[in-house]
């Protein structure tokens, strides 16, 4: 199975940056990416049971699944650099991927944590995860504000969507952060100034994730706020200081 593809191929650029969806989340949700981002070659990770992958059962363990994502995606052959992005759960599976890669001996230019609290402030256990069911994650969904009201009023779309996302949501449940600064490279928070979802606390808790360079931005909006204004100039600026 694929985990990784590349939103617009550009075997010249400078890096690689590799975008992580938050729970429910699809490659879709970083499709402007490729063009907007001109000095990097963007990449999306696809979760199983959407997308291109609608058939694949969905995952249960984000440890597990970040294994399997860490096996795939490997340092380029060129030695040119690798960022990581990370949206709300996409973070922790973002920061699993770089804490096995950092195991390998492999290094990244840059991790971005966006709307994510740290992981080691993550107490997830498997009860909590059983205890999540569908009615939760739509009372969430409509909170956060990232889904259509009208879809989800829609049945048909509850149907084809509600086995990954409920399984996302579960799996964000259930984990564990790990504590310790396992990442040497720069760490950049982003997080959205209404955001209900992460606390100032949490999200500049990263700070212990790395013992590089650590920078933290509040930027106009929730927790999807990179939905109508992505970091693009943000994000430019990062990795030209890498």
């Amino acid at each position: 199975m694929v985990w990784t593809q590349a939103v617009e191929s550009r075997p010249f650029a400078a890096g690689r940056l590799v975008c992580f969806p938050h729970a429910g989340g699809s490659p879709y949700f970083y499709r402007s990416w490729g063009k907007a981002l001109a000095d990097v070659e963007v990449h999306t990770v696809c979760y199983p049971g959407r997308a291109d992958r609608i058939s694949d059962a969905p995952a249960t363990d984000l440890k597990l699944m970040a294994r399997h994502i860490a096996e795939e995606l490997r340092p380029l052959p060129d030695g040119r650099p690798t960022a990581f992005f990370g949206h709300s759960m996409g973070a922790f599976v973002a920061h699993e991927v770089a804490r096995l890669w950092r195991a390998d001996g492999a290094g990244l230019s840059h991790f971005f944590a966006s709307a994510a609290r740290a992981p080691h402030t993550a107490h997830g256990t498997p009860e909590r995860a059983a205890a999540v069911d569908d009615a939760a994650v739509l009372r969430t969904l409509a909170q956060l504000g990232g889904t259509d009201a009208d879809l989800l009023d829609n049945p048909v779309f509850l149907e084809l969507v509600m086995p990954y996302v409920g399984a996302d949501f579960r799996m964000v449940a259930g984990y564990a952060g790990e504590p310790g600064a396992v990442l040497d490279c720069p760490v950049t928070v982003l997080l959205g100034d209404t955001d209900t979802r992460v606390s100032v606390e949490e999200a500049a808790a990263w700070r212990e994730s790395t013992s590089g360079p650590f920078t933290m931005r509040t930027l106009s909006g929730g927790h999807f706020y990179l939905a109508d204004e992505p970091p693009f100039g943000i994000i430019e600026e990062a990795l030209r200081a890498s």
